[in-house]
């Protein structure tokens, strides 16, 4: 079963409070292991232009992204940025597709691009990604710990952060208040 291009949603329960309500975006999932971004975690700090000027990026574009928060992608390289963005900016390396409405970047020119207003139309902005080893993530499913669901590029890109994990289920056609943490195996 390939989750690739799939959303995890955290069930309630789950026991890590890094993963609490989160919405996974899974980037890539094979027979040695998977990586997703949470998408709906804001960090408090740092803001994308704080980013941008730590990494010495002019900005030369009054972009409307540059106050957006960047997202807490996940426990692993926090000091590591990747962009999960719409198709419709390429790059030669460091691009993966995810589905056909979905890329990750993880290279310096993304950036450079969003600040000078030649970026994708739509991108979010994490530190840190969700990575699994062979196996895990499979059972964290079968233990109850994710429901997965088809991916939706609005959703993923949009920025009401706090409203996604709710959404992400009522897409699903479950009732967030009618989870419940205690697993049921037949």
């Amino acid at each position: 079963m390939d989750l690739t291009g799939k959303f995890l949603i955290a069930m309630p329960g789950m026991g890590d409070p890094r993963f609490e309500h989160s919405v996974i975006a899974v980037c890539a999932h094979s027979d040695e292991g998977a990586m997703g971004l949470i998408i709906n975690k804001p960090l408090p700090s740092p803001a994308f232009s704080d980013l941008l000027e730590s990494l010495d990026i002019d900005r030369p574009g009054a972009d409307i992204r540059l106050d957006q928060p960047i997202l807490f992608g996940g426990p692993v390289e926090t000091g590591r940025g990747f962009v999960l963005h719409s198709p419709d900016w390429t790059t030669g390396e460091g691009q993966m597709e995810v589905t056909d409405r979905l890329r990750m970047t993880g290279t310096r020119d993304i950036l450079e691009d969003i600040a000078r207003g030649r970026g994708p139309n739509q991108a979010l902005m994490a530190l840190g990604y969700a990575g699994w080893g062979p196996g895990q993530l499979e059972e964290e499913i079968l233990d109850n710990g994710w429901l997965t669901a088809d991916s939706d590029a609005d959703l993923a890109l949009d920025s009401d952060h706090e409203t996604k994990w709710v959404r992400a289920l009522e897409g699903m056609g479950i009732d967030p208040r009618t989870l419940s943490a205690a697993a049921g195996h037949a």
